[in-house]
C-alpha cells in the first residue's frame, strides 16, 4: 500500500509541474538569415543566404546571456528544436557603421504555443 501511495503521489507531481521554457519539448523554430551587402554611398549592391552565421536564443525571462546557439545552413535556414511552449527571443549580431561596437543585435520575440509546434520566426537581416 505505501508503494502505491507513492508511486500515485510521484505521478501526480510530475503532471502538475509547469515546464519552463528550453530543451526537452517537441516544438521547433525555425527561419533563414539574408545578408544585405551595401556600397561606402549606402546603396544595396546584392543580397545572398548568410551561410555559417551564428544565431543565439534565450529560454524565457533569462538575463545572463544567451542558453543556445546554432548556425545557418548554406541557403541561411536555421532551426532550433526540442523546445518546450513558452516565450523565446532569437537574435543575431549585425554589422552596424553607426554603432560603437560596429555591431548590433537583431532580436525577435517568439512564443510557442503548443507541444509539436514549428514557429517561424521569419527572415534575420545581415547588414553587411
Amino acid at each position: 500500500m505505501k508503494n502505491s501511495l507513492l508511486i500515485i503521489t510521484l505521478v501526480l507531481l510530475a503532471f502538475s509541474c509547469k515546464k519552463v521554457e528550453g530543451e526537452g519539448g517537441t516544438a521547433t523554430i525555425i527561419g533563414v538569415v539574408t545578408t544585405k551587402n551595401y556600397n561606402g554611398a549606402g546603396e544595396l549592391i546584392a543580397t545572398y543566404p548568410a551561410a555559417d552565421e551564428d544565431i543565439f536564443i534565450i529560454y524565457g525571462s533569462n538575463t545572463e546571456g544567451y542558453d543556445d546557439k546554432t548556425s545557418s545552413s548554406y541557403d541561411g535556414s536555421f532551426k532550433f528544436s526540442y523546445l518546450t511552449p513558452g516565450e523565446y527571443k532569437v537574435y543575431i549580431y549585425s554589422d552596424c557603421d553607426t554603432c560603437v561596437s560596429g555591431e548590433t543585435a537583431y532580436l525577435k520575440s517568439i512564443t510557442i504555443s503548443e507541444k509539436g509546434e514549428i514557429v517561424n520566426a521569419g527572415e534575420f537581416i545581415n547588414n553587411d
